[in-house]
């Protein structure tokens, strides 16, 4: 019997929180993005001219630094990726916004780079000091294997892009992070009811699930005190 794939944006959400992911998949809310987060992603395919941009020009784009702080990152994030023949690959990707389907997953990949095949990422958020968020590094395990079913090639790293930021990363699929994928890949097919709710209440302030799950988040003002 074949089992169902299991989408990318539940692995991603289930490495942050299973039970949210639960709430996910038995909502009625379509799921889609706002508008901000077309424009963020935009940000990946326009690299060259951003950074020529004045810093006025800079200002209305959906940048979450200063027009300075924005250039300085990204000059650098250039510097450091055309030393190692990486600039090119990711500013000139004509394949872009391709949907995927593997073995075990499917989803879309929002750029995909040649020789060597790697899957890039575009995330509208920020980036963690080093590295990648775990989820972000579950779901990016998960696209670059079902990359490699497509096209029957080794896949052995992937990227992370922070446009909003400047920042680009690479990661290796490492043992660690391919182990970690499979046991979120297992508990996404065992999901037959609310998971357990998590014990890092951080993730549950934003969380818009945060009722429905019945977890109580502290108001700044509960937290000074009033």
């Amino acid at each position: 019997m074949t089992r169902a794939l299991v989408s990318l944006s539940d692995l991603r959400t289930a490495a942050y929180c299973p039970r949210k992911c639960y709430y996910r998949q038995t909502s009625d809310d379509d799921g889609e993005p706002p508008p901000v987060v077309d424009s963020i992603r935009t940000l990946a395919t326009r690299y060259p001219e951003l950074l020529s941009a004045p810093a006025g020009a800079l200002e209305a784009e959906p940048i979450a630094v200063t027009p300075i702080q924005y250039r300085e990152r990204l000059g650098a994030t250039r510097d450091r990726l055309e030393g190692r023949g990486h600039w090119d690959r990711l500013t000139a990707a004509s394949v872009q916004h391709v949907y995927v389907a593997g073995r075990d997953c499917h989803g879309i990949v929002h750029k995909v780079l040649e020789d060597p095949l790697e899957p890039v990422l575009i995330s509208t958020g920020s980036p963690p000091e080093q590295g990648v968020w775990d989820s972000q590094s579950v779901h990016a395990v998960g696209a670059a294997k079902a990359l490699s079913w497509e096209h029957d090639q080794r896949v052995e790293h992937a990227w992370l892009e922070y446009p909003a930021h400047g920042v680009i990363r690479r990661i290796k699929l490492s043992t660690r992070r391919k182990a970690r994928y499979r046991r979120v890949l297992r508990s996404v097919r065992e999901l037959d009811g609310p998971p357990a709710r998590t014990t890092n209440r951080s993730k549950c302030s934003a969380c818009e699930f945060a009722t429905k799950c019945g977890v109580r988040t502290r108001t700044l003002r509960s937290l000074l005190g009033f």
